[in-house]
C-alpha cells in the first residue's frame, strides 16, 4: 500500500468537534491542506454525525480523485431517529438527527460503509479501519476483519486496519492478521510512547503502516496551560508540568512545541503519517509550519539530560 508520507489532514475538526465550524470555514480547511501538499485525508462517520463525510466529500470533489488518500471508518453505524437535541455529548456542536450503533457484523460493515460512499461522493475509498473496537475485540476479529477483507479482494476498497486509541491491541491486529495500516492516537507522542515497545517494532517487522493521530494529546502539546486537555480531559499537574518544561526548552532552542511534537511522531521508521485535526485555514497553515520547522538536535539531546524523554528517538 501506498500512504503518501508526512502531513495528513483528520477531519473530525470540520464536523463542528465542540463548537460549530460553517460549510465555508470547513471547505477552506480542506483548500488549505491541499494548497499546502496535503494528499491524505481520514474521516469517520462518528464525526459528527456523517458532517465530517459530507463536508470532506464536497471539498475534495475539486480535485482530481487520483491525487488524494482518503480513509473512512466502520464500526459505528448510524441510525436515524434520534431525539431531538445536540450531539454535543459525544463532543459534535450538531443537531442529534442520528444515533450511533456499535455493529462489527459483516452486514454491519458493508451498510455503514456504503452510507460512508454516499456521503463522501465516491464509489471506493484508498482506506477503511475498524473504528474503536476496544469493548468489542471478539466480534471485530471474528466478523469486522474478515469483512473487510472481503471488501479488500473485491476492490470496493484498497487497504484495511484498524484506528484506536491504545496500542496493545493494534500490536494484536498487527500481529495475527493481515491488516495493511493501523491508526494509532495519542500513543506516540512526546507525553505518551507506549507505542514503541511492541506496536512499533511490530509493524516494521511486517511491513504494516502506522499513522499517527493525537500528535498534540487531545491539546496540551499544543498550548500547555492551565485547564489544558490531555486524552480529552484535563490534564493532570503532573503532565502539565511535563509540557511547560518541554515548552520552555523549545523556546530555548527557537522553535515551539508543537514543532516538536509534530516532528517526534515522524521519528519512527514505522510511522508515514501524521493526522493533525484543524477547523480552520488558519490552522491547517500553522500545522504545516510547524510541520516543516526543523527541530534542532541540540533540543532532543536537552530532552534526555533533564529527564524529559526516554527513548532514543529521534
Amino acid at each position: 500500500m501506498t500512504l503518501p508520507r508526512g502531513l495528513g489532514f483528520g477531519a473530525a475538526g470540520i464536523a463542528s468537534l465542540y463548537t460549530e465550524v460553517t460549510d465555508e470555514q470547513a471547505h477552506d480547511a480542506v483548500s488549505a491542506a491541499w494548497r499546502r501538499g496535503i494528499r491524505y485525508y481520514d474521516t469517520a462517520p462518528h464525526y459528527g454525525l456523517g458532517l465530517s463525510e459530507r463536508r470532506l466529500g464536497a471539498a475534495l470533489r475539486e480535485h482530481p480523485r487520483g491525487e488524494y488518500t482518503v480513509s473512512t471508518k466502520v464500526g459505528r453505524r448510524l441510525e436515524p431517529g434520534a431525539d431531538a437535541g445536540d450531539d454535543l455529548a459525544n463532543g459534535f456542536a450538531v443537531p442529534a438527527t442520528h444515533r450511533r450503533v456499535w455493529d462489527f457484523t459483516a452486514d454491519g460493515v458493508r451498510r455503514t460503509l456504503d452510507g460512508s460512499l454516499e456521503r463522501l461522493g465516491l464509489d471506493r475509498v484508498d482506506i477503511v479501519y475498524l473504528h474503536d473496537p476496544d469493548d468489542h475485540a471478539e466480534s471485530a476479529f471474528r466478523d469486522g476483519y474478515p469483512a473487510l477483507e472481503k471488501l479488500r479482494s473485491e476492490g470496493v476498497v484498497g487497504a484495511i486496519g484498524v484506528g484506536m486509541n491504545q496500542a496493545e491491541m493494534l500490536t494484536r491486529f498487527v500481529r495475527d492478521t493481515d491488516v495493511d495500516v493501523v491508526l494509532c492516537a495519542g500513543r506516540w507522542t512526546l507525553l505518551d510512547q507506549s507505542a514503541r515497545t511492541a506496536l512499533l517494532p511490530t509493524a516494521v517487522e511486517r511491513g504494516v503502516c502506522v499513522v499517527v493521530g493525537g500528535a498534540f494529546n487531545s491539546g496540551l502539546l499544543a498550548d500547555p496551560r492551565p485547564g489544558a486537555t490531555y486524552n480529552y480531559v484535563e490534564a493532570p499537574a503532573v503532565l502539565l508540568d511535563k509540557a511547560v518544561r518541554m515548552e520552555e526548552a523549545a523556546r530555548r532552542h527557537g522553535i515551539t512545541l508543537r514543532a516538536a511534537a509534530l516532528a517526534f511522531c515522524m521519528a519512527h521508521p514505522a510511522v508515514s503519517s501524521v493526522l493533525v485535526g484543524a477547523r480552520s485555514a488558519d490552522e491547517v497553515d500553522d500545522c504545516a509550519d510547524q510541520f516543516a520547522t526543523p527541530v534542532p538536535a541540540a533540543f532532543w539531546l536537552e530532552l534526555r539530560e533533564t529527564g524529559l524523554l526516554v527513548t532514543e528517538e529521534p
